[in-house]
């Protein structure tokens, strides 16, 4: 059986491998960030979420922590730190899955199916329960306001000066060079 550093090594390696984008958040494997699109069957399509995952030592023999960093409105998703409430991540996590499994499976079915009978957020199952149409509707006006892909295309921590031209500094190069080019 292979270690579980190397167990580590490669479910991440098949995350980054698979359609979603990973934000390494240190030099380690253990913290990392993925964006998470809600399904499009449910009231969270449209919405893009950053996921912070931690890898605990124990890994894949213990759970990863999983965090929503942007809100979310969901009956077992805290709204204040983003935990999740999941049977799979807290109770039943066996070393049989993977990251991917968390991903494609884990947490679109939370998002498909809340339970409001196990709630994180009070507010969201009560309303859920109450009145579907005004929870959707509170999830897509969530939606929205924090979870639009808009909000990580422009990321101050995704920008570097150094490797980035300006509009002007693009075109005067490419001028520069054609310049060469067409110069005998």
């Amino acid at each position: 059986m292979s270690s579980p550093s190397k167990r580590r090594e490669m479910d991440l390696m098949k995350l980054m491998m698979s359609d979603y984008k990973v934000e390494m958040t240190n030099d380690g494997m253990q913290e990392f960030c993925v964006l998470l699109n809600g399904p499009s069957e449910s009231p969270y399509h449209g919405g893009v979420w950053k996921i912070r995952v931690e890898l605990p030592d124990a890994y894949p023999y213990k759970a990863p922590s999983i965090i929503f960093v942007n809100k979310i409105f969901h009956p077992n998703i805290d709204e204040m730190s983003g935990s999740v409430c999941l049977d799979v991540l807290n109770e039943t996590w066996s070393p049989m899955f993977d990251l991917v499994n968390v991903f494609e499976v884990f947490l679109p079915q939370l998002l498909l199916y809340p339970n409001p009978s196990s709630p994180l957020n009070g507010e969201a199952a009560s309303l859920m329960m109450r009145d579907r149409a005004a929870y959707e509707q509170r999830v897509k006006e969530y939606c929205e306001n924090y979870a639009l892909s808009e909000h990580f295309q422009a990321a101050p921590e995704e920008s570097s000066s150094d490797e980035e031209l300006s509009e002007d500094e693009y075109n005067s190069s490419d001028e520069a060079v054609a310049g060469m080019q067409t110069d005998p």
